[in-house]
């Protein structure tokens, strides 16, 4: 099916947290028929507050309450939907697939929106019968904030285009607007990869507790994460997977780059340090609110790959174990140092 049929396509954004919001947030300034299918607590917040969007360079924009659609009940807002943008974590995937598969119109295009490398193939396993499923990519992380009497807010704290598969006539039209620009890409799987191996610091800065542009300027944290997507990529090798490049960005050039002192990476890597002072990882984000990580999805696809090839991933074994422990205690970010972590992972 073409986005282009109708000419002002129904878009749904399903399960819509910080990227979800951020992203339908844009879409319905820049006047997209959209529908937020978010948390009871959330929608009733927006409902009461408005909707605020801003980002990097300092853009602010505000949604009255009035002027987009928020909804709880799945039936309500799939039942006309003709795109629908997935945003729930990974590991809600599968449910969310049954949800679509009950309600959606057997013509809608699904868009994947999500973390990992696997949530494509669970849509496409799971929504046979749904007319397109496609493979999406969001570079930018998003803070969520509520202010007392306030918007709630959402706020892109670093840069990037999102990326959709190519090949879907009118979905890039449709998607691409003003503060969410998307690009199209003929080579999804290897973005996912690419975007993957960048993911793998979510779990260190989770780990950290600190905020993005801190743990980053410390090289004492780079060098763990040049460990780990060192070891990954080796990992993929082994599995006859190329990476794309992210952000023109070449995977392979990604822990030479974070291994130079900081001086030289200030010069080299300026642009990894242009964050918002507020941004931190998702994953960060799960543990703070006492909820699963994404942990199983980024760190875990390596260790499947690796232990298909029957390599060694001592680096990634070890801070999925930390993560896991995190995640057991309840009590958020355990705050580690990077001895604590190296420790963990020699």
């Amino acid at each position: 099916m073409a986005v282009t049929e109708p000419s002002h396509p129904r878009i749904v954004v399903a399960g819509a947290g910080s990227i979800g919001c951020y992203v339908g947030g844009c879409l319905a300034l820049a006047g997209r028929d959209v529908t937020l299918l978010l948390r009871p607590a959330l929608a009733q917040l927006i409902a009461g507050r408005g909707l605020r969007i801003s980002d990097l360079d300092g853009a602010s924009r505000v949604l009255a309450p009035s002027a987009i659609k928020l909804a709880t009940d799945p039936a309500a807002a799939f039942s006309e939907a003709d795109v629908i943008l997935v945003t729930v974590k990974s590991g809600a995937t599968a449910a969310m697939a049954g949800v679509i598969a009950e309600h959606a119109p057997s013509g809608a295009t699904v868009v994947s929106l999500q973390n990992g490398v696997g949530n494509v193939d669970l849509l496409l396993a799971r929504l046979g019968g749904i007319g397109r499923i496609v493979a999406g990519m969001v570079p930018f992380n998003v803070v969520q904030s509520h202010g007392q009497s306030e918007p709630a807010r959402f706020h892109c704290a670093t840069s990037g285009t999102m990326l959709v598969s190519a090949g879907v006539p009118g979905l890039r039209a449709a998607l691409n607007v003003k503060g969410a620009a998307v690009a199209e890409h003929a080579d999804m799987g290897a973005v996912l990869w690419g975007k993957l191996m960048l993911n793998l610091n979510n779990a260190l800065n989770a780990l950290a507790g600190v905020p993005l542009a801190r743990e980053l300027a410390d090289r004492r944290w780079r060098l763990i994460l040049a460990r780990q997507i060192a070891e990954a990529l080796a990992v993929l090798e082994a599995a006859h997977i190329t990476p794309a490049r992210i952000e023109g960005v070449a995977p392979g050039m990604i822990p030479r780059i974070l291994r130079l002192p900081n001086w030289l990476f200030r010069r080299v890597a300026g642009r990894m340090l242009a964050i918002d002072p507020e941004a931190r990882s998702s994953m960060w984000e799960d543990l703070d609110r006492r909820r699963p990580t994404e942990i199983d999805y980024l760190q875990g696809a390596i260790l499947a790959l690796a232990a298909k090839h029957h390599m060694p991933a001592p680096v990634t074994k070890g801070i999925v174990h930390l993560v896991k422990e995190a995640e057991a205690a309840r009590a958020g970010s355990p705050g580690l140092t990077p001895e604590h972590v190296e420790r963990a992972v020699a």
